[in-house]
Order: C-alpha cells, then structure tokens, then sequence
C-alpha cells in the first residue's frame, strides 16, 4: 500500500523546497464573485423597477380612457404646484383655505365718507349731500359744541358764539357750488365766499376764475364722528377735509383717527344772525 505523501504546506514553502503556484493572480476567484454578484443586484433593480412602473401605467391609460375629452389627468402635484382657490363659499369646517392672499383692507377717506372723484356720465351718483332746508346757515363743531365757524379778521376760525353784530360773521348764505352745482359754497354776509387758500380757510372775493371756485367749493359727506353730521370734502382736493386745528379751520388729509373724525365734523344749525 503506497504512502501518501502529505502536500507541503503552502504558507511554509521554504521548510520542503516547494513555491506558491504564480501563475495566476491571487483573489482571481474572489473578483468573479463580486462582479457575479453585482451584476445580479443590477438585474434585479432594473427588474423592480420595470414591474413597479407597469401598473401606473395602465392605470394613466385606464384613467385616461375614461376621463372627459380636454380633461386634466394628472392625478397628483408636481414638483410645483399652485393651489386653486374654492369657489365654493361656506366651505365649512376642515375645509383648506384659499392660498390667495387678499390684499391687506387700506384706511381711506372713500371708505369712510364716501368720496368720488369729479362725476362723469359714467360714475355713480354722489351721495345727495345734507344741505339745509333753508339757505341761512350757521355751522357748529361737534366736538366743541359751544363753537361756531366765525370770520375775524378774514380767517374762517371755531369760536363761541359771538353776540350782537358779530353774529352776521357767523351767518352763511349755503349756495350750489361755485364748481359743481352737486355741492355746496359758502358766502358771507357781505358777499365774500369761504374758499382754502395755502389749505386755509379764509373770507375772499371771488375772481371768476376756475380756481378760485373750485377752491370755494366742498362737497358734503356723512361724518362718522357724529350721526347727521357732515364732513366737507374740497372739490380740488379730494380726500382733504375742512377740519379745526388751534380753533382755527384748515384743509387737511384724511386720518384714520378718532381725533380727526371728530375735528372734521360740523353740524348745520339754524343762523345766528336773524
């Protein structure tokens, strides 16, 4: 019976004279492997992907077939979407809200006293503005009630009710408006109207000109201050508004403020002067 020689051990060729085989390289079967083994993971990704796919597909196409001619298919946003507000109002609860955003509500003099710009044959009709029965008139703060408009000394100021002769310069004659009949002037008992000059009111003799009539009229507007109180409204200037400043009366923007409100409203009253 023959002996079987035992191999050299590879890791100790020295010991017997033998050498690692070199012919080939080492980890030669371990490279095949990784590769096999990447390969089979490509082809199985691809596989997953192409079986994944397929359904959506048919479902588009099934979508497709029974949707409406000119109808949107898509069943889901995109990358960017944009939000559609509702049309639908009172959505009730849980409803999602619009994502259009509303422009934020601006104070202005048109929201609170009505303004309109000069009327044309296009523009709505101005409210009818409050002027007296009677064309004898004297007009009286709301805020200062013991207060009257008083010429002195040419200006239009807010004084107490003067006596005697002084009661004419408290007294106007209320006219359609030297610029627009729709509106109101004021003349004085000498034949001066009320006209803003540099935004102050003052007692002048009226010129002819444009100018000058349309800085002499005011057009008349609910005041919010005070029910059945005015605010006057210059024709050339809208959105400014007769108001006393020191108790003197002057031609001033429009305040979203009580203070102004107030200081801008003025109450016809029976004429001082008899």
């Amino acid at each position: 019976m023959p002996q079987n020689e035992s191999r050299p051990s590879p890791h100790r060729p020295w010991e017997a004279g033998w050498a690692p085989d070199t012919t080939r390289a080492p980890g030669t079967r371990r490279l095949w492997l990784a590769g096999a083994l990447a390969v089979a993971t490509v082809v199985a990704c691809v596989t997953a992907i192409a079986l994944g796919d397929r359904p959506g597909d048919q479902a588009a196409q099934r979508t497709d077939a029974t949707a409406p001619a000119g109808a949107d298919t898509r069943s889901g946003p995109g990358l960017i979407s944009f939000a559609t507000p509702s049309t639908t109002a009172g959505a009730g609860p849980g409803a999602e809200p619009s994502t259009t955003p509303s422009p934020p509500p601006t104070p202005s003099p048109s929201v609170r006293y009505r303004t309109t710009a000069t009327p044309s044959a296009s523009s709505p009709a101005r409210p009818t503005p409050a002027a007296p029965a009677s064309p004898h008139r004297s007009l009286r703060s709301v805020n200062y009630p013991d207060r009257y408009w008083h010429v002195s000394q040419g200006l239009v100021r807010l004084d107490p009710a003067p006596g005697g002769d002084a009661r004419a310069d408290s007294t106007f004659t209320v006219v359609p408006g030297l610029a627009d009949r729709g509106c109101v002037s004021f003349r004085t008992s000498d034949g001066r109207y009320l006209r803003h000059r540099d935004f102050i009111l003052r007692a002048e003799r009226g010129d002819g000109s444009s100018l000058f009539g349309r800085d002499a009229t005011f057009c008349a507007r609910p005041a919010p201050a005070a029910s059945g109180a005015v605010s006057l409204e210059s024709v050339n200037y809208p959105g400014r508004f007769l108001r006393h400043q020191d108790f003197r009366l002057r031609l001033d923007p429009y305040q979203d403020s009580d203070l102004y409100r107030a200081d801008s409203a003025f109450r016809f009253t029976s004429p001082l002067a008899g």
